[in-house]
């Protein structure tokens, strides 16, 4: 029994840490204490090759700003009637969890459909019906805060280096599309036309009907929030320790100010940035970090109020996380399930989210949001 309650502490705050492990792999013992089961994973394919080392493009494509023409003055003046202007409404989580419906939460945008935290994922993620948007952030090394889930730039980008050894200008400038394949991502050892995006970014290629160069860059969070006002947020916090404070502080002001106190959830692995947070925004929604699901599901600890909505993988190897048990020890504790697939061969599909749902999960970080059934 104690063996198994072990494995079960793997199952449930090992799955996640690293992105795109496809075959899931206990992690590192440094890395134990910082994989948890409150953020949505990289469900991807593993990275079989050693990325390729290139210099980052730091140029953004050329734009050409449209011409300006005086006004035909002979042209009949006409008088339109003034038009109301409705803003979009943006969801609270309480009214989303409140609503009974399931909730396609997509995951970086839909990463097993499109690049990875892009714009493009993120607008094809809308357009097929997703309520929330999923995303991880961590600063620049101007201190802009961005929308990125690795600490390099290697897996999803022309470029290679730290997040942090970059400028917002220069990270900007980068091809966030140029690794993504659909049967596979992120691969880096496929023939150069199974990169269906590479080379949007920077020109060389023409953007797929409606999207701009633009689309397929690196954004940062304020971009996020203003181009979609009628979305929730559900947003893991990167890193660990002084860093991810320093994520923690930009985040909680950029939250005051756009006004999103009840509109996001605020996730991490690691337990003293999930409370470090809730000190700097004690109002904001947040998920349980390894230490308190731990307690929780293998010691039979009470789970803090505070903690309304866990995220969990269903399966890790050859261990199951959504069980019995752990069904009747969320009904115990009255919180909401949202799961994030951890095997994308077998997990990122429409049945696999219907078995999920009808064993009581009711939101879907999806890597592909176009297939979460609709209520």
């Amino acid at each position: 029994m104690r063996i198994g309650l072990l494995l079960l502490a793997v199952a449930v705050f090992g799955a996640c840490s690293s992105d795109g492990d496809q075959t899931a792999v206990p992690p590192a013992a440094d890395d134990a204490v910082t994989t948890a089961v409150t953020t949505s994973p990289e469900t991807t394919a593993p990275d079989t090759t050693t990325p390729q080392s290139t210099s980052p493009e730091t140029t953004a494509p050329e734009t050409t700003a449209p011409e300006t023409t005086s006004p035909d003055t002979t042209s009949p003046q006409t008088t339109s009637a003034p038009t109301t202007v409705v803003e979009p409404s943006r969801p609270t989580i309480d009214d989303l969890v409140a609503s009974g419906e399931i909730l396609n939460i997509a995951h970086a945008g839909g990463d097993q459909e499109w690049p990875h935290s892009t714009f493009f994922a993120f607008d094809q993620a809308v357009l097929v019906g997703a309520d929330m948007l999923e995303m991880d952030v961590q600063l620049t090394g101007d201190g802009v805060l961005i929308v990125q889930h690795d600490d390099t730039v290697d897996k999803t980008t022309n470029a290679t280096g730290r997040v942090d050894s970059y400028t917002f200008a220069e990270i900007t400038a980068l091809d966030a599309g140029y690794w993504f394949a659909e049967e596979c991502w992120p691969c880096h050892d496929l023939p150069e036309d199974a990169y269906l995006y590479r080379g949007v970014r920077t020109g060389d290629r023409p953007p797929p009907d409606g999207a701009a160069a633009d689309d397929f860059r690196i954004v940062s969070f304020a971009e996020v929030v203003e181009r979609y006002p009628d979305k929730a947020f559900d947003i893991e916090i990167k890193g660990t320790a002084e860093d991810a404070q320093a994520t923690a502080d930009v985040l909680a002001a950029e939250i005051d100010q756009f006004g999103l106190t009840d509109n996001v959830v605020v996730v991490s692995f690691d337990d003293p940035t999930v409370e470090y947070f809730r000190s700097v925004a004690p109002d904001v929604a947040v998920s349980p970090g390894v230490g308190a699901m731990s307690a929780w599901l293998l010691t039979g600890a009470a789970l803090d109020p505070a903690f309304r909505i866990v995220q969990v993988p269903p399966v890790y190897g050859d261990v199951e996380v959504i069980t019995p048990e752990f069904w009747a020890a969320v009904d115990a504790a009255g919180v909401t399930v949202w799961m994030w697939p951890n095997d994308a061969a077998t997990q990122e599909n429409g049945a696999f989210y219907q078995e999920m749902i009808d064993q009581g999960v009711t939101g879907i970080i999806a890597g592909r949001p176009s297939e979460v059934p609709s209520t």
